[in-house]
């Protein structure tokens, strides 16, 4: 850790430099108090370069130096931004050096992956942590607490749509790399739905569509889901790589409903339309560096020794959801699902502000997955 004015600074290296890396991630520590961008990881050598550069880095390091940069004694912390099969292997090889590790979501392939994830990092004493920004972004908080305080009344039903046009080629249409509508976009809709609730699905049922486009080759078009909760609540959604750009939630109860839109972005204005008797408000949060949240946050939990609330659990649970999902698709048939106790749930405590992005940055060798993003 290194220290500033009397504070410490929790100092990552990021590995994986693709799109979200360079245009969230790589900027936002300039918004962070208690973190510090300190390395790079990544087997592109221009990449390495001119990030470099840009941040004024001083460390860079292939894949196969990973460990070097792991033992380093100048690395506290790891942001995992690696395609999703890789995810497994980069936390347990960080915590196994004692390095805390926060990694993107989905948290790994399969369930037995994350259990690995989860144990690495108990045996080694480090923080876990899976990167559900929405978990500390306001539009969203403030969802959670509609819902909480029952000013829609009974929650009853959740509806999602969540699309965008991905290019072909790119590496969420792959299906060795753990590309697929479900892990990329539709966990934003499963997680939405278990925080809305406040609970964890009893059955889910799923059917996939695709009508045979090239780039669709390897991973499903689009995914519709139902998931049943207790107390016969009912959440629905539809993911899609080849439709418009669209991304919002509503969650319907007794007495009203509230709308979010759009929903899951990272950056930009996000509304939500809250409607009882009748009666609709409309009410507007101002765009935030939400990357520079995650840092902070995360920064906080290792400097003050706190487990982090988007635990290696929360990032397992909606794994085995998928898992399930996946298995509905491949039977034909609704499948019985029973996840882990989840204690810990987000609540408003957890909104941290910080002031967004002024520029996007430019890419280096690296494409955003729709020209819309």
């Amino acid at each position: 850790m290194t220290a500033t004015n009397g504070k410490r600074k929790i100092r990552y290296a990021v590995v994986g430099l693709g799109w979200f890396a360079q245009q969230a991630a790589l900027p936002s520590f300039a918004h962070t108090e208690n973190s510090e961008l300190v390395a790079l990881v990544s087997d592109d050598p221009t990449k390495r370069e001119e990030l470099s550069k840009k941040y004024g880095i001083k460390q860079t390091y292939s894949y196969e130096e990973y460990e070097n940069c792991l033992t380093s004694g100048e690395v506290d912390a790891v942001y995992i931004a690696l395609p999703n099969h890789l995810h497994r292997e980069y936390t347990v090889r960080a915590a196994n050096q004692a390095i805390h590790v926060l990694c993107e979501k989905p948290m790994a392939m399969t369930e037995e992956e994350c259990e690995e994830m989860i144990k690495a990092a108990n045996d080694n004493g480090v923080k876990l942590m899976i990167a559900y920004r929405l978990h500390l972004e306001e539009a969203n908080l403030q969802a959670v607490e509609i819902v909480r305080s029952q000013q829609i009344g009974e929650p009853r039903i959740f509806n999602s749509v969540f699309t965008q046009q991905v290019e072909e080629g790119n590496i969420r249409l792959r299906n060795v790399t753990g590309g697929g509508t479900l892990e990329d976009i539709g966990i934003y809709c499963i997680n939405a739905a278990r925080y809305l609730f406040q609970d964890e699905p009893i059955e889910v049922f799923a059917v996939a569509a695709n009508k045979g486009e090239q780039r669709f080759s390897e991973v499903e078009e689009m995914t519709s889901v139902i998931l049943r909760f207790p107390n016969e609540r009912l959440a629905t959604f539809t993911c899609s790589f080849g439709a418009a750009n669209v991304g919002t939630y509503q969650i319907v109860g007794t007495k009203g409903d509230l709308r979010v839109e759009p929903a899951y972005v990272w950056k930009g204005e996000i509304k939500h339309y809250l409607t009882i008797d009748g009666k609709t408000q409309e009410r507007t949060f101002d765009d935030r560096d939400q990357l520079a949240a995650e840092f902070t946050y995360f920064s906080n939990c290792i400097l003050e020794d706190k487990d982090p609330e988007p635990s290696g659990i929360e990032g397992l649970i909606d794994v085995s959801i998928i898992q399930a999902l996946y298995e509905s698709i491949k039977i034909g048939k609704p499948v019985q699902i029973q996840t882990r106790n989840r204690h810990q749930r987000p609540t408003v405590t957890q909104s941290i502000k910080r002031p967004p992005l002024k520029e996007t940055p430019d890419l280096i060798h690296a494409a955003a997955p729709s020209s819309e993003s």
